[in-house]
């Protein structure tokens, strides 16, 4: 009764799925953890050079040395100085960023990197909040 098709779907895809290469999820992840911690190193970079400090020199170095490991020993890009951005704005967006990897490494269990990103949010926690820098 019906004729059976004689030409491929258009939603057939051009090829075999072993057209492209895949990732697998524990890839995706560390490619977006190391995005994360790379963008929280550039912005802590900033901050130390408006602010230096121990803490944030050694933290910068923790963090420099996950996203090597996460990009298979590539060092990150680091910020050589700061620009003109307000304090206040560095440590929020520096606490946002570490909350980000936080929920990403709990997602892949990385325990080493879940604690840096609760440490480094706790740190910028007080210094995130307008009233705080005012008070110095």
């Amino acid at each position: 009764m019906y004729e059976p098709i004689r030409t491929k779907s258009v939603h057939t895809t051009g090829g075999t799925p072993t057209d492209f290469p895949h990732r697998s999820r524990e890839e995706e992840l560390d490619i977006q953890l190391a995005g994360h911690l790379a963008a929280l190193l550039a912005v802590t970079d900033e901050i130390r050079a408006i602010e230096p400090s121990a803490d944030l020199d050694a933290a910068a170095q923790r963090l420099a040395e996950q996203v090597a490991r996460l990009r298979e020993g590539v060092a990150p890009v680091r910020a050589s100085a700061a620009a003109a951005h307000e304090l206040v704005a560095l440590h929020q967006r520096a606490h946002a960023l570490a909350g980000r990897a936080l929920v990403v490494a709990a997602s892949r269990a990385d325990t080493a990197v879940a604690i840096l990103a609760a440490e480094r949010m706790d740190a910028h926690a007080p210094a995130a909040e307008p009233r705080a820098l005012a008070a110095r």
